[in-house]
């Protein structure tokens, strides 16, 4: 029985979530004005959240809204995080 080593292939980053995008004036409020990758502008979003504690305390798949995120949340007092993900997209170009 011959057995095959699989070669270890390295992932590469999707080009699409590593191009630069630039925020809108309310996005920009929460993750800065510089034009950011899609995965650094959720980096720094969630950050935002933790550091404000606006994630629910009963389901933390939640997101509570404050005075900087309400705009980009669609006026929505609480959005769940898979939500959230598709409300900042249109913050983006």
């Amino acid at each position: 029985m011959a057995t095959k080593k699989m070669a270890k292939k390295t992932r590469k980053p999707n080009a699409a979530f590593m191009k630069p995008l630039q925020p809108d004036d309310a996005l920009a409020q929460v993750v800065g004005e510089r034009p950011l990758p899609r995965t650094e502008i959720t980096k720094r979003l969630w950050a935002y959240i933790k550091k404000e504690g606006l994630q629910d305390k009963k389901n933390r798949r939640n997101i509570n809204a404050d005075d900087a995120l309400r705009p980009i949340f669609n006026g929505k007092k609480q959005v769940s995080m898979f939500e959230m993900t598709k409300l900042v997209a249109q913050h983006v170009s």
